[in-house]
């Protein structure tokens, strides 16, 4: 992934340099609105990192020990640690194998009376099926996190993913197509909720320390609860609405080179690369293929000649019961999720992207299929 950053965004972070704001301040507060409407939400609270805001989500809806969170193992390690930060014990559950999600059934699979919650990622920008998730969330009487690190501009049923959210949490890190190098978003519909997530972000303060310094009285702030520092900078902020600006754009580059992604692999053998689902659409943040049986080379050395070949490609994603980090779960079978982070692999797809990097890639995969 390589951010699109130019001198649009340049100006827009030394503007707020000079204006000596750079805190969180006023940037912040309207990045927080203009990105809250982008996604269909009534409210964002601008963050840290999506795993501060996955934090604040937990903690908002009271998480903590003896508590159980299903939660995907195939993600990165950040959604099932956030768990761990409020004494809950994360649950894996296995994925769909064409989406890389989880499903109302791998989440029934290991849910148990202590279940509280469920934090669904729409994975590599590929959206879970919402409807069906958060009618089932509903008649399980649990709650329904949004892990959305990547998934700004992908839809759903129609509407943006965050739409119809209770809770969704946002990324903005580099390796995501919008950024403001690091940073996060959690938007929310309810308003109290979004008072409580402002508070957390801030010491548990009543009032925003924008908000105190902006006054012209003297104002005497109180703590009202033990809380965190997950403010955004108004820097940060000043290069998001920049961002914001060009997301339609960058989202349709993504899928134009997704499309002829798709057509040049089309008849590679053994190759499946991850699409749509028949009820929404991927940002393509990431464009994973999966090598299945019929294909005559692993996956660690389709990334070496690769790697050979000048492309720089990844393995595919992460799956956290693997790690060190959670040695200590033993989880239920977790058989897609195991076959997925083995076989698949991500390959470039970036806005410096040109055809002949692409032909370059699908000559050495075509190679290697044979």
């Amino acid at each position: 992934m390589v951010p699109r950053l130019g001198e649009e965004e340049a100006q827009a972070a030394a503007e707020a340099v000079r204006s000596g704001w750079v805190a969180q301040g006023p940037r912040v507060a309207r990045f927080e609105e203009e990105f809250a409407a982008s996604v269909g939400a009534r409210h964002g609270v601008a963050v840290s990192s999506c795993t501060t805001a996955l934090h604040l989500a937990l903690v908002l809806l009271e998480i903590g020990p003896g508590d159980e969170v299903v939660v995907p193992s195939f993600s990165f390690i950040a959604t099932a640690n956030a768990v761990r930060y409020v004494g809950a014990t994360p649950v894996f559950a296995d994925v769909d194998l064409a989406t890389g999600n989880v499903t109302v059934a791998t989440v029934d699979a290991v849910r148990t009376p202590r279940t509280r919650a469920v934090v669904a990622v729409h994975q590599g920008g590929v959206p879970f099926d919402v409807a069906a998730l958060r009618d089932a969330a509903g008649r399980w009487s649990v709650s329904l996190v949004e892990d959305a690190a990547c998934a700004a501009g992908s839809t759903a049923y129609g509407r943006p993913v965050g739409a119809g959210s209770t809770i969704s949490a946002w990324s903005f890190h580099p390796r995501k197509l919008l950024t403001t190098g690091e940073g996060g978003m959690v938007t929310v519909d309810d308003p109290q909720w979004a008072a409580r997530l402002r508070r957390l972000r801030e010491h548990g303060m009543n009032v925003s320390a924008a908000d105190r310094h902006a006054s012209t009285q003297p104002v005497l702030e109180s703590y009202l609860e033990t809380a965190f520092n997950y403010r955004m900078t108004d820097i940060q902020a000043a290069v998001g609405l920049v961002q914001l600006g060009r997301l339609a754009d960058l989202v349709a580059q993504r899928r134009a080179l997704a499309a002829r992604y798709h057509d040049l692999l089309a008849d590679v053998d053994g190759l499946t690369p991850v699409r749509d689902p028949e009820y929404g659409e991927t940002n393509y943040q990431s464009f994973w293929v999966r090598l299945d049986r019929e294909y005559a080379t692993g996956r660690d050395e389709v990334l070496a000649e690769l790697a050979a070949a000048g492309v720089s490609a990844r393995r595919g994603i992460m799956a956290a019961h693997l790690e060190p980090a959670y040695a200590d779960v033993t989880p239920a079978p977790l058989p897609v999720t195991e076959r997925l982070t083995r076989d698949s692999l991500i390959l470039p797809l970036h806005h410096a992207l040109t055809e002949a990097d692409q032909d370059l890639v699908v000559d050495v995969l075509r190679k290697l299929a044979r």
